[in-house]
């Protein structure tokens, strides 16, 4: 696939980047500073070889271009981000990424916009896009580590049945992740906001918990 990054600079996003670069995505790390985005993908590059050949840097319009787009900014910028690109966004697949957090003290907090998620405010904010949220709960240093498989479950909520599904086909093909559908897109609030619950026990047990489902395989899912 031709994967663009918005933002793919932050830890989670330039994981998430280079861990399907090595699986063989054409990969693009966008930034706001296109030199940034250029930098990072040559300090990948340069740590993991002709691994991430696939793997180009530039800005956040550049990755906005590519067919398939992931939104790994901040959560301040989000809603902003999505709207600035929105043109190049319509019609494709969007995953969202981003969590609204505060650290308090020895715990975090979510935060959630009026619109119910960030998920929900990028669709607002780039309304022909086919948003989808998924990704939350991935630590970011367990998407970098890349000799080493991946054991979380990964849940992606949409409103779009299609885009939607090819979200949850890109998790399947990522080496022991395992896809599940979490139906509309209202449902990214929960996610969202576990999201601050999961780095908290992390904070306080001090570990790198992730999310794993018991009593449920993944496979077809009625809609």
């Amino acid at each position: 696939m031709n994967i663009g990054v918005i933002g793919g600079t932050g830890p989670a996003g330039k994981g998430l980047a280079a861990r399907l670069a090595d699986l063989g995505h054409d990969v693009v790390v966008g930034s706001r500073d296109p030199a940034r985005g250029a930098g990072i993908a040559a300090e990948l590059q340069g740590q993991w070889g002709e691994r991430l050949g696939r793997l180009v840097g530039g800005g956040n319009g550049d990755a906005a271009a590519a067919a398939f787009v992931i939104l790994a900014v901040p959560w301040e910028g989000a809603a902003e981000t999505a709207a600035a690109h929105a043109s190049a966004l319509a019609g494709k697949v969007v995953v969202s990424m981003v969590n609204g957090l505060e650290k308090v003290g020895r715990a975090f907090r979510p935060i959630l916009p009026p619109a119910g998620s960030v998920a929900a405010e990028v669709q607002e904010a780039a309304r022909d896009a086919r948003v989808t949220s998924a990704f939350h709960l991935v630590p970011a240093a367990h998407w970098i580590a890349l000799d080493t498989p991946l054991e979380e479950d990964v849940i992606a909520c949409g409103d779009d049945d299609d885009a939607r599904g090819e979200v949850l086909a890109l998790i399947a093909g990522v080496p022991e992740l395992r896809p599940f559908d979490g139906g509309p897109l209202a449902n990214s609030a929960g996610l969202e906001a576990f999201t601050a619950v999961m780095l908290t026990v992390n904070l306080r047990h001090k570990g790198k918990s992730s999310l794993r489902l018991l009593g449920v395989e993944p496979g077809a899912a009625r809609p």
